[in-house]
Formats: C-alpha cells, sequence, structure tokens
C-alpha cells in the first residue's frame, strides 16, 4: 500500500500546520516537537518563529540532544552548558518548553533486534517521559550523511551523545573522542542511522508524524557552523505518517525540479549513498517508498 505525503509549495508557519492537520492524527498526551536548533553560526536553520504556530498547534516540548563533535568541529552543541546557552541565543526557550534529553544520564538503551548494523540505540532518557512525538525537519544536505531530513531527526537526532558516536563509527564505539578515527563507510553508516531511526518510530508506533521542509536548501546541514548558501530555490512542504515516504518524496522532488542547483544537490546525496538509508530503513519495515504524493 502506498504512503500518503501531502504537499504544498506555499511555504509559510500557517501551512505546516494545515499539512499536520492534513494527517488526520492527534498527538495526544505529552509531545516531544524534534527540530534542529541550528549550530552557533549556521545561517540556513529554520528558526523558532517559523515553526511556533506548529508547535503551539500539539502543545509540544522542543526536544534535542548533545552532539558528538565539540571544538574541533567548530560546534559548542556536545555539552550541556553551552547547549542550553545556544538555545536560549537562538530563542527557542523564548518561545516554547525545552528539554535536552540527554541533559542527565544515564542513557535509555532500547535494543534493536533487527539492525542491520546497530544492536542498541542510545537516547535521551528523557524521551520516555513523551507520550508522542512530532518530528519537525529541516530538509537539507548533509556532509556525511548525503541529506538530512526525517530518518536523520530519528537517528542522530534522537540519540544522545555516546549514541551518536555508535551511529557515526556503525557500532564500533560510543566514545566519541574514538568515533573520529573510526568513521563508518557510506554503506554502512545509512544502514545505522535507519536501525536507530527504527527504534524511535517502533517506540512510538502510531503517535509519531512527520513534516518535512524544502527551504534553505544548501549542501550543508544545519549543524555546521560554516555552511555553504542554499544552492537550490525553496520547495514546499510535506506532512506523512511515513518517515521513509516522506524522506523519498523530498528527493524525488529535487530529482524531479528544474533548477539547475540541483546537480550540486544530488551530487551530494550520491556521493554519500544518502539514499540508502531510505532503503535500509524500508527494509527494516518502518515505511515504504511508494507514496501517492497529494498537493494542496
Amino acid at each position: 500500500m502506498k504512503a500518503k505525503v501531502y504537499f504544498t509549495r506555499t511555504l509559510t508557519p500557517e501551512k505546516v500546520v494545515e499539512a499536520y492537520n492534513k494527517l488526520g492524527i492527534n498527538l495526544g498526551g505529552k509531545v516531544a516537537v524534534k527540530i534542529h536548533s541550528g549550530e552557533r553560526g549556521n545561517q540556513n536553520y529554520l528558526h523558532p518563529d517559523f515553526w511556533k504556530p506548529m508547535v503551539e498547534a500539539v502543545d509540544g516540548t522542543i526536544v534535542e540532544c548533545n552532539t558528538a563533535y565539540g571544538d574541533a568541529a567548530g560546534g559548542v552543541r556536545d555539552n550541556t552548558e553551552s547547549h542550553l546557552k545556544l538555545l536560549e541565543e537562538h530563542e527557542w526557550t523564548k518561545y516554547f518548553k525545552v528539554d535536552l534529553m540527554d541533559a542527565e544520564g544515564p542513557d535509555v538503551i532500547w535494543e534493536v533486534p533487527n539492525g542491520k548494523i546497530l544492536k542498541e540505540n542510545h537516547v535521551g532518557k528523557n524521551i520516555l517521559n513523551y507520550d508522542s512525538m512530532l518530528v519537525l525537519a529541516h530538509f537539507k544536505g548533509h556532509p556525511m550523511g548525503g541529506y538530512g531530513g526525517a530518518l536523520k531527526q530519528l537517528s542522530i537526532g534522537c540519540a544522545s551523545r555516546a549514541g551518536k558516536a555508535l551511529i557515526h563509527s556503525a557500532g564500533v564505539t560510543d566514545d566519541r573522542f574514538e568515533t573520529w578515527k573510526k568513521h563508518a563507510s557510506n554503506v554502512v553508516f545509512p544502514e545505522a542511522m535507519a536501525d536507530a531511526a527504527s527504534s524511535v518510530v517502533n517506540h512510538f508506533k502510531d503517535r509519531i508524524a512527520f513534516v518535512n521542509v524544502m527551504k534553505n536548501l544548501s549542501v550543508d546541514c544545519d549543524c555546521c557552523e560554516v555552511a555553504e548558501d542554499p544552492c537550490m530555490k525553496d520547495i514546499g512542504i510535506l506532512a506523512s505518517l511515513d518517515p521513509v515516504a516522506i524522506d523519498q518524496a523530498c528527493i524525488d522532488l529535487v530529482i524531479a525540479s528544474d533548477d539547475p542547483g540541483k546537480e550540486h544537490f544530488m551530487e551530494r546525496v550520491n556521493s554519500r549513498n544518502g539514499i540508502h538509508t531510505i532503503e535500509a530503513a524500508a527494509d527494516l519495515g518502518i515505511g515504504v517508498r511508494d507514496y501517492e504524493l497529494i498537493e494542496f
């Protein structure tokens, strides 16, 4: 059966809410809203005011986790103190309740029974405080994963600092200082991401929804302190209950675009074997690649 993916070319905060409402889901209880808070210096991340109507509509709490990299990569989100300061600087705390889920340990460790690479996923322990999750992804490129969308938010995004190290090293180590010596190949890294994403989807089951915003389409991620400027024009907003289908639809919209910048964007995706994350996630059964794109 094809998944339904709703799509609008109108890029406004109000249209994000409208896209979500098309899904017909009521994310009840305490709602975790996973966003990318943006690295210090990054010019492309989507700011709190863009997401504000959507977060308010579900009365959600913004959730994030610490990163595995630090000063050597130019980032400040690798420890709780500086990460919380950045969340304040970027005004997330001005508008929303904010929860840095791995601010205090120990991590929650979820088994990945059928994992291709990972046997377990380490996530911020506060994820257990939530009844449902709304994943708000800024779709763009990524230096290692090729692209970043719903699946990246589920995997790298929800993983604790140790969990991120495990994903990046394809399960070799949870020591972030050793991880960068043991980088995974562009075959096993996408599979490790899919494994981690599957554990989050399986935890929330039918209490999770996804919105991808195709805006500020750089080949670099919001985790980059110095990111390349967007190489394509904005495309639109997508919403789905299927994380595989929504990421596949975004890739297909890039490929179908007549924007000459798509060649540069897809070179980043393909050179990192980014689509293999989608393939692996589909193989793990957390979504399907066949979808019906419903434009509104």
